[in-house]
């Protein structure tokens, strides 16, 4: 599908590639640390893929959770694959904090407060790293 953006691969900020899918930095000053799983072949749903696919891609997810929980040290990771708007199978990693923009609601709602947050010294090169390591 041409007309997908998560088909291109273009502008992202890669982390993580494997045959199977990959892992982008997405470019939020508000949420630092905020990645995307995204599967590489363009599927809508998890159910589309076979059970090791399923298990493989789950791996990822747990694995880059790890890795923010460990690099960010957050109040909390957030876990979305919703695909409403872009329908390619995907999943949002999202490290929240109790004074982030819009905690305790989710990103995409109405801010709560102004935010300025303030990130982990060299933040990303430890995050790839990090998950280098447990996807090795």
């Amino acid at each position: 599908m041409m007309s997908c953006e998560l088909c291109k691969t273009t502008s992202e900020t890669l982390l993580w590639r494997s045959e199977l899918c990959r892992v982008v930095l997405i470019e939020d000053a508000d949420y630092p640390g905020f990645c995307r799983v995204i599967w590489n072949r363009h599927v809508k749903e998890m159910t589309d893929l076979n059970n090791e696919e399923q298990h493989a891609l789950m791996n990822v997810v747990f694995a880059m959770e790890s890795a923010l929980r460990e690099v960010m040290q957050p109040d909390k990771i957030n876990l979305a694959s919703l695909g409403n708007l872009t329908p390619h199978l995907h999943w949002h990693i999202i490290p929240r904090y109790a004074l982030d923009k819009h905690f305790p609601n989710p990103i995409w709602g109405t801010p709560q407060r102004a935010c300025i947050p303030k990130p982990p010294l060299d933040w990303q090169a430890r995050l790839a790293k990090s998950i280098c390591q447990r996807l090795q």
